[in-house]
């Protein structure tokens, strides 16, 4: 089994649209939740959300081609072409059959599904887009990021709404780990920022209602009471060991487990006892061959609801026990907003850098303790300590888990 090491990331999110300014905002607590501007709210009951802003297309996309592309399409090309460069990856080097993709979406063309059947209504089934399929399913970003790079290897999709960063990231793990590729360009997006999903959310009852966008989320803190919606994508360069090194790539840390699981129990409520993100979280561990008391960091999934961030707290005390209470966990979404299917790899870049600086980003609007939730959520300010190995939690409706372990090069 080889080894498999990340060499370069990339990123959009509601605080920056690339990894410098995304990072630089996480660590100085720094808000990315604010009134939507992207469409009209006046008719819903809450109007905020974590949307990319100014967002401005990678000149190495073609200009005639973009136009046809899914928003989180877009986004999916500005954060690996920023990921590709930051690898110092030349693909006129490389054997492009060695080379794949692993990128996905939670939620694909809704905004191309929204534009051509407002066309269909009103115009007729001539004049929807000849292409219209082939650039709003949720293949589209790992077939045009396959395109734009050359690379001819493994190339899927994998949907597991709010775990699709996660297990994205770790089929791509997996496929360097057995030698089936040398480098694959991991990763997910979203752009879930519109009227349906909105109104999908609201009536589901889990939006956070404040009266202050930038204190809406507030993860594990007692006064929680719902989740914000956001969007973006982040891309991982992964690489096997040896391939780095023979190319002198910058190496940001190892991907040493990866684990899955399925709650089994409700499509819209984690099983209430945690135990399918603890199995996941073993599952990872007992993969990366790491003792639970040698993980110093958990990026946890977070999300700022009610049931959801006990849930995870009791998983974790189950998994690791008495350590459980000596391990840093904090929740970037406080920040970000939940990215929906690019959380996953959002939050699995974030652990890549908190590994290589010895930074670990708040959880912001922590306030007042909830006693359902009492571990070290590293509340409101950054903490500096080196970290050895660190996990990324996620979990999605439909009861997906997925576990990540990341490990200090």
């Amino acid at each position: 089994m080889q080894r498999v090491v990340i060499t370069g990331m990339g990123a959009v999110t509601p605080v920056g649209n690339d990894v410098p300014t995304t990072w630089e905002a996480l660590l100085a607590g720094r808000s990315g939740i604010a009134n939507i501007s992207h469409f009209d709210t006046h008719d819903f009951p809450i109007a905020i959300a974590g949307e990319v802003k100014h967002f401005v297309l990678d000149p190495e996309v073609d200009p005639r081609e973009s136009r046809r592309m899914a928003r989180y399409v877009q986004y999916a090309l500005n954060a690996v072409l920023e990921a590709v460069r930051s690898a110092r990856l030349d693909m006129r080097q490389e054997d492009a059959a060695q080379v794949g993709v692993v990128f996905g979406t939670g939620a694909g063309g809704l905004d191309l599904i929204a534009e051509q059947q407002a066309i269909l209504n009103t115009k007729g089934y001539r004049r929807v887009a000849p292409l219209f399929i082939a650039n709003m399913i949720d293949d589209a970003a790992s077939g045009q990021i396959a395109i734009q790079l050359g690379a001819q290897g493994p190339n899927m999709a994998v949907v597991s709404a709010c775990s699709t960063g996660g297990h994205n990231i770790g089929e791509a793990f997996e496929t360097v780990r057995r030698g089936d590729a040398q480098v694959m360009i991991a990763g997910s997006s979203d752009a879930t920022v519109n009227p349906l999903l909105l109104a999908g959310f609201t009536t589901m009852k889990g939006l956070a209602t404040t009266d202050v966008p930038a204190e809406a989320c507030k993860p594990f803190d007692a006064r929680r009471n719902g989740f914000v919606l956001s969007e973006g994508a982040a891309a991982l360069v992964l690489e096997s060991l040896e391939h780095a090194q023979a190319r002198n790539a910058p190496i940001i840390a190892e991907i040493i487990g990866y684990g899955s699981s399925n709650d089994a129990f409700h499509m819209a409520a984690s099983d209430e006892q945690g135990a399918g993100s603890a199995r996941a979280m073993r599952m990872a561990l007992r993969k990366a061959g790491i003792r639970p008391d040698e993980v110093d960091y958990i990026n946890a999934h977070g999300t700022g609801t009610p049931l959801n961030d006990a849930v995870e707290t009791m998983a974790i005390k189950t998994v690791f026990g008495a350590h459980a209470y000596r391990l840093a966990v904090s929740s970037t979404k406080s920040m970000l907003g939940h990215m929906m299917g690019a959380a996953g790899s959002t939050e699995a870049m974030i652990c890549a850098l908190v590994l290589a600086e010895g930074r670990i980003p708040p959880t912001i609007n922590y306030v007042n303790p909830d006693p359902a939730c009492d571990l070290d959520y590293v509340p409101n300010t950054l903490r500096e300590t080196p970290v050895q190995v660190a996990l990324s939690n996620s979990i999605g409706l439909g009861g997906h888990n997925s576990c990540l372990v990341l490990r200090r090069v």
